[in-house]
């Protein structure tokens, strides 16, 4: 008896400039489109009350998650805040071989090494703001930025729109309701190929 092989399930990368409304448009996906699942990173961080290994995180020690970085172990991997966040190469493999689709939230650089690693089965979309006049805006809606602050996201935001042009496709969130749909569209464009 021959067994059937599974298909392996896509990876969809978003990435995006901060206030471009990128987390937004993943939950709306999410909820219109079933059969994708969100990628769970790991993280050097304590566990906050309510939350749950695999679900929230993947909690490691700095030990663990330093032995991962020297072998290896990351798609990709940033410090920010005092803890280490990633993207745990194995768990991504254990997903995608289980047939499940992944939405993955990475930035330009992690965006692109995925590709690298993964270059049949993953789209990469690039979310871009109107422009960065907007994008300012947006941000100072958040009533969360010092001015140092906002000129930090706003020159990373510029560094990062360098790279859109290397992204499958890239849309722009100039209205929430128009990008979901065409990003949901070309996702689902993207899943039915074989």
């Amino acid at each position: 008896m021959v067994e059937e092989r599974k298909q392996q399930g896509k990876l969809i990368v978003f990435s995006a400039p901060s206030g471009t409304g990128k987390s937004t448009i993943a939950k709306r996906v999410l909820e219109c489109i079933p059969n994708i699942i969100f990628s769970v990173s790991a993280t050097t961080r304590q566990k906050r009350a309510g939350e749950t290994e695999a679900i929230n995180y993947y909690f490691l020690s700095s030990d663990a998650f330093e032995e991962k970085i020297r072998t290896g172990g990351f798609i990709e991997h940033e410090f920010f805040f005092g803890n280490h966040y990633g993207t745990l190469l194995d768990k991504t493999h254990e997903v995608i071989d289980s047939g499940t689709n992944i939405l993955l939230d990475l930035d330009v650089k992690g965006a692109l090494n995925l590709k690298k690693i993964f270059p049949a089965n993953s789209l990469l979309l690039f979310i871009k703001p109107p422009d960065l006049e907007v994008l300012k805006q947006r941000l100072q809606g958040r009533e969360s930025e010092d001015e140092a602050s906002m000129n930090a996201r706003l020159e990373r935001a510029r560094l990062e729109l360098g790279y859109a042009d290397r992204f499958d496709e890239v849309v722009v969130n100039d209205d929430l309701e128009k990008a979901v749909t065409s990003i949901s569209a070309i996702i689902t464009t993207f899943l039915s190929k074989t």
